[in-house]
């Protein structure tokens, strides 16, 4: 499909902390429909095939460029992790810190799933937007900015696109 290309030592860094906080154990089809039932969405086909390679993480690129500016920085967002599919790791989708938890606990808008922390210690996040499609419609991604209001900041059109379009964090030095 669309990420048979990336190598996983190419995409992800390689780390303790990522491991521990992040990267969940190996998918199954089981556990993919467990979670989309917790969470009450369907998840993209792309998202699903990434976390086939490695469940969760911290990507070696890490900003996404934007057309407006956020809390974050003018021409871009940051991202610390991508979340995981599971419930075991404190930053998977039904972890600790997953969707729920920044829905519930932050307030932030429940139109979809929170997939991606930011440098912000949670004043940002990442969201796949079902607003436009409804609960089983592919998803837009979008940047949520709770300092902003909870500001949503369009970001692409789908989540392969906003994977592909991963830069590195030199890029904006």
């Amino acid at each position: 499909m669309r990420f048979n290309t990336i190598k996983v030592s190419d995409f992800w860094e390689d780390s303790d902390y990522a491991q521990e906080e992040y990267v969940e154990q190996y998918l199954t089809d089981e556990l993919i429909t467990s979670i989309e039932k917790d969470l009450g969405y369907k998840l993209p086909a792309s998202y699903i095939e990434l976390m086939k390679l490695q469940n969760g993480g911290i990507p070696k690129n890490t900003c996404f460029p934007t057309n407006e500016s956020t809390s974050w920085a003018e021409d871009h967002i940051a991202i610390t992790g991508i979340m995981g599919i599971g419930r075991e790791k404190p930053n998977s989708l039904c972890g600790e810190y997953g969707s729920k938890f920044w829905i519930e606990d932050w307030g932030y808008p429940d139109t979809g799933i929170y997939i991606c922390d930011c440098p912000s210690g949670g004043h940002d996040m990442v969201m796949l937007d079902y607003s436009n499609c409804g609960k089983q419609g592919e998803p837009e991604v979008v940047h949520i900015d709770q300092e902003y209001d909870y500001k949503k900041t369009w970001l692409a059109k789908d989540f392969e696109t906003f994977i592909s379009g991963l830069k590195n964090e030199n890029d904006y030095d």
